[in-house]
């Protein structure tokens, strides 16, 4: 058997399988002895195994032996392969396929070269290591340079630094179906409130607001301060003030800043329930 590959069972699954797919992606196979397709498939993901090299490791599991696995991923018949990234399922397939498409379900599964540099700048970022992170990022686009992807992990690091302009230039520089998407979206609109919360002076703002409780604009400027850093509450709370006072200020500005911050946040963000209510409310 390839040193690459090894026999698992339901006592040592969450091991060899779940914790081991946070270091390389790990491809189950689900065989039965007296499966005639499974002699077949089996030694090809063998071979496979040490031509990868420790690419991906092959976790055998006997569906006779190991009924609950079985049971567990709902395995109704065999072979079955499913691969596992980060203790998740990520893709899958059944039956003998050939090689060549064997092949192409693992150029599916492992990350390329730039992929893997991608996904260590994310990790490095969490960790706070920014010059790490955009070395990584740097390295990857060098090798693949029409990557999305790795524009779009660029322009994240961009958007928290204040690098606005730099961070325009990337997400400019996606094409159009990529600007749909929805980390994207939320990117663009990350932009848009720094943008517009650059250069003012809370403290001041709030001294303006507490003289005549009716400039709006200064509530909007103080919103959008807030917004460019990360302060959604305070924010919503002049947003709604700006709603109830005057809809019709800056054409609507109040409720439809109220609504990108919703779009950002997304439904199951606790303030967003509280504030489409209290939207509701002015608006009545």
């Amino acid at each position: 058997m390839s040193v690459f590959a090894a026999d698992v069972t339901d006592a040592d699954f969450q091991q060899a399988v779940i914790e081991r797919s946070f270091q390389a992606p790990v491809l189950v196979d689900f065989w039965a002895t007296w499966c005639g397709p499974c002699k077949v498939l089996k030694p090809m993901l063998e071979k496979l195994a040490d031509e990868y090299q420790g690419k991906f490791f092959l976790a055998l599991v006997e569906t006779d032996a190991n009924q609950q696995q079985a049971t567990n991923y709902g395995i109704r018949g065999v072979p079955a392969v499913k691969a596992f990234v980060n203790g998740e399922i990520v893709d899958e397939f059944t039956g003998a396929l050939p090689e060549g498409e064997i092949r192409a379900f693992l150029e599916r599964v492992i990350p390329s070269p730039a992929e893997a540099l991608r996904l260590d700048a994310e990790t490095r970022y969490q960790q706070d290591d920014v010059a790490g992170a955009l070395q990584c990022l740097a390295e990857a686009s060098a090798l693949d340079p029409k990557n999305e992807k790795i524009r779009i992990s660029a322009a994240a690091i961009m958007v928290d630094q204040g690098e606005n302009a730099e961070a325009r230039r990337l997400l400019d520089s996606l094409s159009p179906v990529t600007k749909l998407e929805e980390r994207v979206l939320a990117l663009f609109t990350r932009l848009d409130f720094a943008e517009k919360g650059s250069g003012g002076d809370a403290t001041l703002l709030l001294q303006k607001i507490a003289e005549n409780e009716n400039d709006l604009d200064a509530r909007l400027e103080l919103a959008n301060l807030l917004l460019a850093q990360q302060d959604y509450e305070p924010a919503l709370q002049q947003l709604i003030e700006i709603v109830r006072r005057d809809r019709q200020f800056g054409d609507d500005i109040g409720r439809k800043t109220m609504l990108s911050v919703f779009g950002l946040l997304g439904g199951d963000n606790p303030l967003v329930g509280t504030y489409r209510r209290l939207l509701a409310s002015a608006l009545n």
